[in-house]
């Protein structure tokens, strides 16, 4: 059966706002809330907006919750020695119990300032995703699953010797392809294809109905990969995805800061559990609905 998590809005100091979006989703039925690992980012403006600590944010969030899945998307390789993010993450599952799925991933082009800002190295692409294969060897056999984040083109391989994998904001037809190759590459690894657990993850306006959906984009300037739509324009993108293969799909709504995001996913989540393979309009070579 496919889960359902959403992104909390990690981007504020008050921590009290991240929280009551995971505390309205562990009341919604949703299956995971996820943090985003940054140390800040940079508004249209150019100002810096200030980023919760991740690990520190779900400890919070494990407290107020219950039932949620807690998941990071995705730890940098290139932030932490592997050592220091085990300890991190071991920490977070004293608290959690069962329920933190440890996501890392080798960074990419918006990651450069950040590293650089604090002084540490960016590194080229081939020295990152090394990095990544040895954090996640690192991370291994210590009682929570580790997924890998990125391209299947540049973290394939060691997505394929993890527990699972997450690619960001493709359409189904290359999330599709992506996978496929992950899956052969475990076979090279000689490894069970079906043990990596496949997650989508992407951007979302979600309203009562489609039209107030689509105004509500046009207020937040919603990019044309951003998917737009009342709850059931949601299932049948978010159902492509299934199609393609998603065990997981993850959605980031643009206004992350309102709890009724969490709540109308409630309805995707027993809509998507009724759903069977390639009902709905969408299929794994349709984009998703705008």
């Amino acid at each position: 059966m496919t889960r359902v998590g959403i992104t909390l809005p990690s981007f504020r100091e008050d921590p009290d706002i991240p929280i009551a979006v995971a505390v309205a989703a562990d009341a919604a039925g949703l299956d995971g809330v996820f943090a985003y690992d940054h140390l800040f980012r940079v508004a249209r403006d150019g100002t810096r907006r200030p980023a919760l600590e991740c690990t520190t944010l779900l400890a919070a969030t494990a407290v107020e919750t219950e039932r949620v899945e807690l998941g990071t998307l995705a730890l940098r390789a290139s932030l932490r020695p592997a050592a220091t993010l085990a300890v991190a993450l071991d920490t977070l599952q004293r608290i959690a119990g069962p329920r933190l799925v440890a996501t890392i991933g080798a960074g990419d082009g918006e990651s450069r300032q950040e590293n650089e800002s604090y002084g540490l190295g960016f590194g080229t692409l081939t020295g990152r995703v090394e990095r990544l294969g040895a954090t996640t060897a690192a991370l291994a056999g210590r009682g929570y699953p580790v997924w890998v984040g990125g391209s299947a083109r540049h973290v394939g391989a060691v997505a394929a010797r993890a527990d699972g994998w997450n690619r960001w904001g493709v359409d189904p037809a290359t999330f599709a392809t992506e996978l496929a190759s992950v899956r052969g590459l475990a076979v090279e690894a000689h490894r069970a294809p079906e043990a990596i657990t496949p997650s989508w993850g992407g951007l979302v306006v979600l309203a009562a109905t489609d039209r107030q959906a689509e105004e509500k984009a046009g207020r937040l300037d919603a990019g044309p990969d951003v998917l737009v739509g009342g709850v059931d324009r949601l299932v049948a993108g978010l159902g492509a995805y299934v199609d393609a293969g998603a065990d997981w799909v993850i959605v980031g709504p643009l206004d992350s800061s309102d709890p009724e995001n969490a709540t109308r996913l409630g309805e995707v989540v027993s809509r998507l559990a009724d759903r069977s393979p390639r009902d709905g309009d969408s299929g794994a070579g349709a984009a998703p609905p705008r």
